[in-house]
């Protein structure tokens, strides 16, 4: 049921950067391990309602309709907007408090949740992506589409999870330095606000 050319095209798909890869890679290089691990959680959940609404077909309405689909652009934008301007106003210093980081990694998870879940590309992607591996032969294809479903997501969770553990590798060169830590918060931020753009002026 499982073939190369989905595997293989899934790998290229989780691998290329994009908001989740983004924001999981920021969050274990200004919070650590714990954190990108939260928000690698967050972002592979925050694909799960895509995933359904592919299987049982209600991509197809939001496809239809336009203002659905402009409610959600729009909502995305102003929430990745809004991540830009928190990093960007940080002052560069940050707190590695581990009770903070113990209470705060449900907010971490819950913003990876949001930036996946009011991306509506990412239903229109999946829609037109999972049915491309399904066996014709299939006597239940909506049974083939949830196991397709269930790899990508485990794909993603553990790409992400690496992703993460590789930007924690590297945090402890930067936390001691005020300068590189602002330079990278405001980079972060510009890639938020480029992000949000982008979808803002994505079509149908």
């Amino acid at each position: 049921m499982l073939s190369t050319e989905f595997l293989i095209t899934s790998l290229v798909v989780v691998l290329l950067p994009g908001t989740g890869v983004i924001y999981t890679i920021s969050s274990g290089l200004f919070m650590g391990l714990r954190a990108s691990i939260a928000a690698a959680c967050g972002c592979t959940l925050g694909i799960v309602p895509h995933l359904l609404a592919s299987i049982l077909g209600l991509s197809a309405i939001l496809h239809m309709s336009a203002l659905a689909f402009q409610l959600i652009k729009y909502a995305g934008t102003a929430y990745l907007l809004y991540l830009a301007w928190s990093m960007w106003r940080e002052t560069g210093s940050l707190k590695f408090d581990e009770q903070d980081q113990k209470n705060s990694m449900l907010q971490i998870a819950l913003k990876g949740f949001l930036i996946n879940i009011l991306n509506p590309k990412l239903s229109i992607f999946f829609l037109a992506f999972l049915p491309l591996f399904v066996s014709p032969d299939a006597s239940s294809p909506m049974l083939q589409m949830f196991l397709l479903s269930a790899v990508f997501m485990m794909m993603t969770l553990c790409i992400f999870i690496l992703y993460g553990a590789s930007a924690h590798s590297v945090r402890m060169h930067v936390v001691n330095s005020p300068k590189v830590i602002l330079w990278l918060q405001r980079t972060f931020a510009a890639v938020f606000a480029a992000l949000g753009a982008k979808l803002a002026m994505s079509d149908q």
